[in-house]
């Protein structure tokens, strides 16, 4: 064997070094199939570390799911509007207009692995992916975040997003919020239901018709839309004429501006909800509670409604549960002053009104505060963040505001333990999504027939997802 000085040896190692890493770089990248709710197959990469939202709803749902990876905001949020965990996602100042070609500026910019676009499902909106997705090359999908499809969706790209615990224990609080209303509905009789006006924007004079998605959260809590006679589907402008012949018994505003017009101007005394005194100010910081925008963060808007709509059959504490809402998916842990802000327009009751948190309605998913704070024992003295006993009743806790201790504190300390929902006699509208055994391949589904089926890794066996 010739002898072979060391430095030989070396270059010999070096170039071989090369030649694999050549041979590896001229490899596919590894893919896998997944097919969206429009049914277009589109291949992902199996890492994703940067994602580009199309739609401020789908911007909601990426800093909701896992912030660290949302390529940028798609506006300048108002002063102190975002909890610190998304503060630190950087501005990129881009409104969509309809336009692909507009897209591909930004997204070449921030070269995100993946585009996902949580907007309403339509041919026209596929046909718009298609073209961004070819003009850029960055896979690009569509998602249906509606109420129906929300839990399975959190799964879906919590498995994509490389977050599936974060993303499973956000799906089961989702369940339970939406189970539990329908299961208040169920017991609802449908010829005695609220009807409210939800007035959007500065003057209040543009509403949601039903059937679209900033009207979507009023659908779910079987409350009747005072504007249905103007159609389905949208957004519409009214008059004041209008709205004084509905004489709606509930008023929602939108925004302060409306809000405070009611309670102040003397032109608007003549319809009941401002004679009453049921008129409310929607919550809307960092996101709106029932619409701004409409995804993920109506969740807590369920809870909210169903208080304001059926208080004789609600029995989860507001506060309570906003206290976790914050803490689990905004990772904000708020203060008294912040609650109160956020509630008290709501038509919270005053903390003072001390709220017993019972048991749930048996088999309607609803999910119980009361798992938020331990019990008090006979070896615990209650203070004002610790539950109360009421005489001969199950330990549950209450809601004392103290001058300086937040009433969040004890809700974020423990956490509502949850679990997922199955259909039950009394409940059977839950369906396969809310079953512990469901599939959590599927982002979202559109009407029937199009239903997006996932086959990315960890997402659930390629088939026929279940119609």
């Amino acid at each position: 064997m010739p002898f072979r000085s060391p430095a030989a040896r070396l270059s010999q190692k070096c170039l071989g070094a090369a030649l694999l890493l050549l041979a590896l770089a001229t490899l596919p990248a590894r893919s896998a199939e997944f097919i969206d709710a429009a049914g277009r197959q589109v291949m992902l990469p199996v890492y994703i570390g940067r994602v580009m939202a199309a739609d401020r709803t789908a911007e909601v749902l990426v800093l909701v799911l896992s912030p660290d990876k949302l390529a940028g905001l798609g506006r300048e949020p108002r002063r102190g509007d975002l909890p610190p965990r998304f503060a630190r996602v950087p501005v990129i100042t881009w409104e969509p207009d309809g336009n692909p070609a507009n897209m591909v500026e930004p997204a070449q910019r921030l070269h995100p692995d993946l585009i996902i676009d949580a907007s309403v499902v339509t041919p026209e909106r596929a046909a718009f992916a298609d073209q961004v997705q070819q003009l850029t090359g960055i896979p690009y999908i569509l998602v249906d975040d509606s109420f129906a499809r929300m839990p399975e969706l959190l799964r879906s790209l919590g498995a994509i997003l490389g977050v599936a615990n974060r993303a499973a224990d956000l799906a089961i609080w989702a369940e339970h919020s939406i189970a539990g209303l329908r299961g208040r509905l169920l017991i609802r009789p449908a010829d005695n239901r609220p009807h409210v006006y939800y007035g959007r924007g500065p003057s209040g004079l543009e509403t949601a018709l039903p059937g679209s998605p900033s009207g979507e959260a009023l659908d779910e809590t079987g409350a009747i839309n005072v504007a249905t006679p103007l159609g389905r589907g949208g957004l519409t402008v009214v008059t004041p004429e209008q709205l004084f012949a509905w004489d709606p018994p509930t008023i929602i505003a939108e925004q302060q501006s409306f809000y405070n017009a009611l309670q102040r101007d003397r032109s608007w005394r003549r319809l009941s909800a401002v004679r009453n005194k049921h008129v409310y100010l929607e919550p809307s910081s960092p996101f709106g509670w029932i619409d701004d925008p409409p995804g993920v963060n109506r969740l807590i808007g369920l809870y909210w409604l169903s208080g304001l709509f059926y208080p004789d059959q609600t029995e989860e504490d507001l506060r309570t549960v906003t206290c976790d809402f914050y803490d689990k998916f905004y990772g904000e842990k708020l203060t008294n002053a912040q609650l109160e802000a956020l509630v008290r327009p709501a038509g919270a009751p005053p903390p003072e009104s001390t709220s017993y948190i019972g048991e749930p309605l048996v088999g309607l998913g609803a999910a119980p505060p009361s798992s938020l704070a331990p019990p008090t024992t006979s070896s615990q003295a209650p203070t004002s963040t610790q539950p109360q006993t009421a005489p001969q009743t199950p330990a549950a806790p209450t809601v004392s505001v103290q001058p300086t201790a937040s009433t969040c504190s004890a809700a974020a300390s423990a956490g509502m333990q949850l679990k997922p929902l199955a259909p039950s006699a009394t409940n059977p509208d839950i369906g396969p999504l809310m079953q512990e055994n469901a599939p959590v391949g599927t982002p979202g589904v559109p009407p029937p027939g199009r239903r997006g089926y996932g086959r990315t890794p960890g997402l659930g066996t390629p088939g026929v997802p279940p119609q």
